[in-house]
């Protein structure tokens, strides 16, 4: 017996020491990857980046190869397509999570969401020309991209905001309720602060789909590289962001060193943003 035991003692340590491996191994494989493709971009990017680049404006009948309307054109639709999605986002997973009553229609809602998500942006940027961009009239611009995003990026907002919802411990609920708080001073007091973490998840993901989104955006917001000529009118006129003028560089192939440039301003930006959602979590979950 001793030996029968020593033998499934030692089988069942290489196994865990195989898993341990097999998982460290892959861990290092992802996090290789990933180091890899971001310091290829910047090895190439960072020195073609000078002030000039990041302050001029992009035509080419002048040999001006900045990109400032593009980061601007980016930061309209993080911003607007945000105010659209995420409180409305947070809304419909508050409503499936606390008040709707679980069931077949909740079920409905939720496989109806799931499959959103998985559909491709450029099925999304046809549905936002067709409806935005022709039928309400807004032409191309800002404004008709950043709602087609914001459709777009609902699902995901949706989905990983109600999970964050749901992760929340039930005690919380029927303790401040026992002591006489209300259904609706209970979400906003203690289940969101609770759900923060994951609502900001959610928030990234949204702010890594608007920036990475191009197909969606070449039939709603357009190709133009001009400056904003207003804070507000701005919104309603065409502009390119700094995907679709990654993806115009690329496909020329005429300047390498502004094209890995680019793309390393829009790894920063990408990056800035992140740190700045975490921040505003923190925040709001310490008040």
């Amino acid at each position: 017996m001793a030996r029968t035991d020593n033998r499934l003692r030692r089988s069942r340590r290489l196994k865990d020491n195989l898993l341990k491996a097999a998982i460290w191994l892959s861990t290092a494989l992802t996090v290789g990857v990933l180091l890899l493709i971001l310091g290829y971009i910047l090895i190439k990017g960072v020195p073609n980046i000078s002030w000039s680049f990041l302050t001029d404006i992009y035509r080419e009948s002048n040999n001006q190869k900045g990109i400032l309307p593009m980061i601007i054109n980016t930061a309209y639709l993080v911003v607007m397509t945000l105010a659209v999605a995420v409180p409305t986002g947070i809304a419909a997973a508050i409503y499936l999570t606390q008040y709707a009553r679980q069931g077949r229609f909740v079920r409905i809602i939720r496989f109806t969401t799931e499959t959103l998500a998985g559909i491709p942006s450029i099925i999304y940027g046809l549905f936002g020309f067709a409806l935005f961009v022709s039928f309400l009239d807004l032409g191309y611009s800002l404004l008709a991209g950043a709602l087609t995003l914001a459709i777009m990026v609902l699902p995901t907002m949706i989905r990983t905001t109600e999970e964050a919802l749901l992760a929340v411990p039930g005690q919380y609920r029927e303790g401040a309720l026992a002591l006489g708080a209300g259904n609706l001073r209970v979400i906003l007091g203690m289940i969101l602060p609770s759900a923060m973490p994951g609502i900001v998840t959610a928030v990234i993901l949204s702010v890594g789909r608007i920036v990475g989104e191009s197909a969606a955006l070449m039939f709603t917001a357009g190709l133009v590289t001009n400056m904003p000529g207003g804070l507000f009118s701005h919104a309603l006129s065409s502009g390119r962001s700094l995907t679709l003028h990654l993806y115009q560089l690329a496909m020329r192939g005429e300047d390498l060193g502004q094209t890995f440039a680019t793309a390393s301003v829009l790894l920063l930006i990408v990056f800035v943003l992140n740190r700045l959602a975490k921040l505003l979590a923190r925040l709001v979950s310490k008040n």
